[in-house]
């Protein structure tokens, strides 16, 4: 029995959309989905199955940072027969040349938590998304003549650094962006051979100073959501 999601087996589809706030998740549900139903409530943490094009697709909130995420991405896989695990969240640029509401498509995710070192007894995994899943991805959006960027994004521990320049670092090194959770659901998908990837969009930017609104960030970034929604099997 699963500890954090209050469903029954059959009430997850395999394929799940994962954005981190669980307000974001009941809008994707009420926006995209045909007749979703509310499967979880448990810590405010909503989840919705409903479908889409007449597919089965659930979408489920997950919180912010790794140790949330891998909670709710290893229930999902091992409690509900989850296949296709899509984050879609916002994220920080930091590089000039991605734009605020760019498309960001993960390939891989570096990461500054300790999480994996822990597991991998000092080792260094890289977390990386499954190709099945970025390479549809990548197809769709130029279906759908959605522009986007992919590569390696940060997904760090700390939301506030003690060091404002410390995203320069990455950066020097082509790292996009830096969101919280891509690194922690890419080892949990790896672990648990299924497909994992992370779709996100520019909410803010570490180099201009330029923000979106929690409203915003909420309600808005539709893009990621139609391309993710496309990649169910």
């Amino acid at each position: 029995m699963s500890v954090h999601i209050d469903a029954k087996k059959g009430d997850i589809a395999e394929t799940i959309l994962l954005p981190g706030d669980p307000l974001r998740a009941k809008w994707i549900a009420e926006t995209f989905l045909d007749n979703p139903t509310c499967y979880n409530k448990v810590r405010g943490m909503l989840g919705f199955t409903g479908s889409y094009k007449g597919q089965k697709v659930s979408v489920q909130g997950t919180g912010m940072g790794i140790p949330s995420i891998s909670i709710y991405a290893h229930e999902l896989i091992s409690e509900f027969g989850v296949k296709n695990l899509i984050r879609v969240g916002s994220a920080g640029a930091i590089k000039k040349e991605v734009e605020m509401r760019d498309v960001i498509i993960a390939m891989s995710a570096s990461s500054n938590s300790s999480l994996n070192r822990n597991r991998f007894k000092g080792g260094d995994f890289a977390p990386t998304a499954s190709f099945k899943l970025f390479d549809k991805a990548v197809q769709t959006a130029r279906k759908l003549a959605i522009p986007f960027k992919a590569g390696n994004v940060l997904s760090s521990d700390l939301f506030y650094t003690d060091d404002p320049k410390d995203h320069e670092m990455w950066a020097a090194f082509n790292v996009l962006c830096v969101e919280m959770e891509a690194a922690g659901l890419y080892s949990i998908a790896s672990k648990h051979q299924v497909s994992a990837l992370a779709i996100l969009t520019i909410s803010d930017s570490l180099i201009t100073g330029e923000k979106t609104s929690a409203e915003e960030r909420e309600s808005t970034f539709n893009q990621m959501i139609k391309i993710a929604l496309e990649l169910g099997d």
